[in-house]
């Protein structure tokens, strides 16, 4: 395959490239005009609906497959939840059926409209007054999605968010500094209306600020912490490419080095790879059809009234697309960058567009491979460079950096970067909370936990796969093993989706292996890339509690699933207040066949939060996430073929 070159163009729309703006607009208009959809109906998410894998790939530009869109309605009127298909190439309505039984996610207009709603009611009003606050402007509001917390949530009785609520102490300051602790707030997001405000009573406001903008703690004795000036000893460091980027883009194709690929990006699950594959000599040999993020969960550890609801699916209940970042060069992004627009769109229907949701660009990341030949004084080293496409969210007071790197030695790594703001409590001056962690007076940051699940729909050298799992044994002294330093590698073909369903062993160096048994390498073993876990966690909560039911992915780390294009979300199509029990749990209770087929590969890894007082006021970035690197894929080192570094790149300082 060649490369791609910058200068080409698309005469006909492949079939995995993201809705256009004028796609997302006419998917609306014929639902409307051909259903009567009148005001009530609103547009939660307009999306592509990938056609089947084999007409994909077997893509012609002459006589492409029908365009469609996939689109998730509410109707206000009937309160319910609907499903459509549009064919945007036939201009009509393939099917809307009404989803029983679920809640659609919460909407961007629902979502900025609660603000001011709750600011409005009296019972709220006289809440913030008995701590002290008499300017409502003053506070600020979250609409966390309701959870489960009984069948009065259950998603056919109503529609709920339960915002909870911060007070500036002057405009611009940092908000989440003074929680308003035992304040919870319903509201029916259909009618509304705040149906409820329960106070479980006063807790006092905590008196420090937390900024973290210059201007306002500079010098601001009263902040936590307290920053005298600014740094001014931080050199500048410039990334520059005087030849320019090494990737080559027609559309959302990228050709880099010797990987191939597609981007694609949604509403709901924001960016996604599409065929994934490496060029070897000469031919391009595929690894992922599909790499998603298919679900969060952030599950709290305080039973406390304000934090004990609080688990939420930051995609499921809202949607990571319509959320991401505008990214900024030069802040977000470093070097030579090729952005792509996000489109997304409104209630009404209307296609929006978010600028550079999605950052491309290059990197150095070290030493590829070295050896010193210390008899001749030989040396020959390589510098290793990966493709870094990105996204950020910003999910209320978080932000979640989205990472997929593609390195010259064939390895891929998904990496997530959080950052942001604690979701605070408070506790009386003095006083130590039980189920966190003391950031400042009366102030802590709650115990809680991020789970994520990637969703790998493999083909490596070609749809028929199998997951095997490899675990590191030493063996017992014996006549095999008389100086007992023996140990070996055991292998489980995972057959079925009950057998694989798996957690991470680190002790035993387990990592599993996605192989192709059809395909053998140049020794006779099965080509295979074998993931590899980094750090990971089980979840605290019960595993038949409130939380542990809606997130039972997070239970185990490994599921295998054979391909369904309908199996797309870990917790299910719709989680928000669902009482649990959907997506994977449910799936694999059939037991399905998963070996020698087309399989996907979900891998679920949480993040531990036990708060840190360096975590306020705004956290450091978190890093976690997992590999996939070629185990018996290439004959030999896929780098091997990298060209000597330029010299004179390397500066030595006398001191």
């Amino acid at each position: 395959m060649n490369p791609l070159t910058a200068t080409q163009t698309t005469t006909a729309t492949h079939p995995l490239a993201p809705l256009s703006a004028q796609e997302i607009a006419a998917a609306a208009s014929i639902l409307r005009t051909e259903r009567g959809l009148g005001a009530a109906w609103r547009f939660v998410f307009i999306m592509l609906h990938e056609p089947a894998k084999d007409d994909v790939r077997d893509f012609d530009p002459a006589a492409p497959p029908a365009r469609e869109a996939f689109v998730v309605l509410r109707d206000r009127d009937t309160r319910g939840t609907y499903e459509a298909v549009v064919s945007l190439t036939e201009e009509r309505v393939v099917w809307l059926d009404r989803c029983a039984g679920v809640q659609a996610p919460i909407m961007f207009e629902e979502f900025m409209a609660v603000e001011e709603l709750v600011r409005g009611d009296p019972r709220w009003q006289e809440a913030v007054r008995l701590r002290g606050v008499e300017d409502f402007e003053l506070c600020m509001l979250d609409p966390w999605a309701s959870s489960y917390t009984g069948p009065e949530d259950h998603p056919d009785v109503r529609r709920l968010c339960r915002p909870l609520t911060w007070v500036r102490a002057a405009p611009g300051d940092h908000g989440y500094a003074r929680p308003v602790e035992g304040l919870v707030v319903e509201v029916d997001l259909d009618t509304m209306t705040v149906v409820d405000v329960t106070d479980h009573g006063v807790v006092p406001l905590p008196p420090k600020a937390g900024n973290y903008v210059p201007e306002l703690m500079v010098g601001d004795a009263d902040n936590v912490p307290a920053v005298d000036a600014l740094r001014d000893d931080v050199k500048p460091i410039e990334i520059t490419q005087p030849q320019g980027a090494s990737f080559a883009v027609d559309g959302h194709a990228v050709a880099w080095q010797k990987w191939r690929l597609r981007l694609g990006f949604n509403a709901r699950e924001g960016l996604v790879l599409h065929q994934v594959g490496y060029e070897d000599r000469g031919t391009v040999r595929p690894i992922l059809y599909r790499a998603s993020l298919s679900e969060m969960f952030i599950p709290y550890g305080d039973p406390a009234p304000t934090h004990r609801f609080k688990n939420v699916f930051d995609m499921g209940e809202y949607g990571l697309g319509w959320l991401a970042n505008p990214l900024t060069l030069g802040c977000d992004c470093l070097g030579e960058i090729r952005y792509f627009d996000g489109i997304v769109n409104d209630q009404d229907g209307n296609p929006v567009t978010i600028p550079n949701a999605i950052c491309m660009h290059e990197e150095d990341v070290g030493i590829a491979w070295k050896h010193t030949d210390f008899r001749t004084a030989e040396v020959e080293v390589r510098r290793l460079r990966r493709l870094v496409v990105s996204m950020i969210a910003t999910v209320g007071n978080y932000e979640y950096g989205y990472f997929w790197y593609l390195y010259t030695d064939g390895t891929i790594e998904y990496e997530v970067k959080l950052s942001g703001v604690l979701s605070t409590g408070a506790v009386p001056v003095g006083e130590q909370p039980e189920h966190g962690v003391l950031l400042a007076p009366g102030l802590y940051g709650p115990h809680h936990q991020h789970f994520f699940c990637v969703r790998l729909d493999m083909e490596v050298d070609g749809p028929a796969n199998s997951v095997v799992e490899v675990d590191s044994e030493p063996l017992p002294p014996g006549p095999d093993n008389p100086a007992g330093t023996a140990w070996v590698t055991r292998r489980t073909v995972l057959g079925t989706e009950q057998a694989a369903q798996r957690l991470v062993d680190p002790l035993r160096g387990r990592v599993w292996r996605i192989e192709n048994p059809s395909v053998a390498n140049g020794v006779g073993d099965p080509v295979a890339y074998k993931l590899l876990p980094g750090d990971n966690v089980l979840p605290m909560c019960h595993p038949e509690g409130q939380h542990g039911r809606r997130g039972a992915f997070s239970f185990k780390h490994l599921w295998v699933t054979p391909y369904e294009p309908r199996e797309r979300y870990a917790a299910g199509d719709y989680p928000n207040q669902h009482p649990g029990g959907q997506g994977l749990p449910a799936w694999t209770e059939a037991d399905r066949a998963v070996a020698d087929t087309d399989l996907v590969v979900w891998y679920s890894f949480g993040a531990h939060h036990v708060a840190r007082p360096e975590d306020w006021p705004v956290m450091p970035v978190t890093h976690i996430g997992f590999k996939l690197k070629p185990s018996g894929f290439f004959d030999g080192n896929p780098a091997l073929d990298l060209p000597r570094s330029a010299a004179g790149h390397c500066a030595h300082h006398p001191a």
